[in-house]
């Protein structure tokens, strides 16, 4: 066992759930307790093994007891997702800013020692620098990608500047996300990524839709490797401080949403373009290096084997 506790705020979500049955399975914590809404989080997702919280984690006095005894807080909850956070900026930013505020100093007042953000890739926006350093100007198109910026900068002024109850001051680490894909990926919703809308108009037996020419790229990343790479952040943050340092977790190539429709083998319909980055691709050397995080996804191999099971 690395430790007594862990929360795992949107556990019961995509990642959040993975992440929740590899604590589990690996026996890093004694205790595994969950905090979702259920808002995106499936009922089937849930390890038996887990304690589960139904709440906003912004409500944080619900679950307050379970702060005060925690290593450490795996944040993985948000609204998601640029083109509705666009619609829709406030409830985004009352959720992906003022909640994480108050489960920060939820976490201060609790003297949790470690705290692992989920950030996202779109805050580097439409970049020209590729692969993409962690050092590159920082220019979001939407509101989310904002929010998952200044969660960053919250993460760290808390690290640097506000002390635990009881001292010192907590540890952050966060985790810059390029598209996510594996097992229990949502398939509908705004939350739904390139693969999940292709599975459910194919299910559906209707065109798949591209925005644009089809020809934007992506870094897909293995939510396995995500996983790993929220692990070896709690880790590393058990000998060496972290405050508030951000690590690029993707897969470091890139596909075209073309290639990824050609393997669905179905008719496309081309829609207008949206508003987005026109390529992303993940410079990771540095997770790797303070890490040691090495991805090992392919997401050409996962994709066929996906479809074949589920001809």
């Amino acid at each position: 066992m690395n430790g007594k506790k862990a929360v795992v705020i949107g556990g019961a979500g995509f990642i959040g759930s993975n992440l929740v049955d590899a604590l589990i399975k690996e026996k890093l914590y004694e205790n595994v307790v969950v905090v979702d809404d259920m808002s995106t989080g499936k009922a089937e997702n849930k390890n038996p093994d887990a304690f589960y919280y139904r709440c906003n984690f912004g409500d944080v006095k619900i679950y307050a007891d379970e702060l005060a005894e925690t290593d450490t807080v795996f944040h993985l909850a948000a609204k998601a997702r640029v083109q509705p956070s666009i619609s829709d900026p406030i409830s985004f930013d009352n959720t992906n800013v003022h909640s994480l505020v108050k489960l920060l100093k939820g976490c201060i007042d609790n003297n949790v020692k470690n705290f692992v953000f989920s950030s996202s890739s779109s805050v580097y926006g439409d970049t020209t620098t590729f692969p993409t350093p962690e050092s590159a100007p920082l220019m979001p198109m939407s509101p989310y990608g904002l929010q998952k910026l200044i969660g960053e900068q919250y993460c760290e002024l808390f690290s640097r500047y506000i002390e635990l109850d009881k001292g010192g001051f907590m540890n952050t680490a966060c985790l810059r996300y390029f598209n996510v894909y594996g097992e229990r990926m949502l398939n509908e919703g705004a939350y739904c990524l390139v693969m999940g809308t292709f599975d459910k108009l194919k299910r559906e037996g209707k065109p798949l839709t591209v925005y644009g020419t089809g020809d934007q790229k992506r870094d897909f990343t293995y939510v396995q490797d995500v996983v790993q790479a929220n692990i070896l952040a709690d880790q590393h943050m058990k000998t060496s401080p972290l405050k508030g340092e951000v690590f690029n977790i993707g897969n470091g190539d890139n596909r075209s949403v073309n290639d990824i429709a050609n393997l669905y083998k179905s008719p496309v319909d081309y829609l207008p373009a949206r508003l987005e980055p026109f390529k992303t691709l993940a410079d990771n050397s540095r997770a790797k290096e303070i890490l040691g995080w090495e991805p090992e996804g392919n997401v050409e191999n996962w994709l066929k084997n996906h479809l074949k099971n589920n001809e």
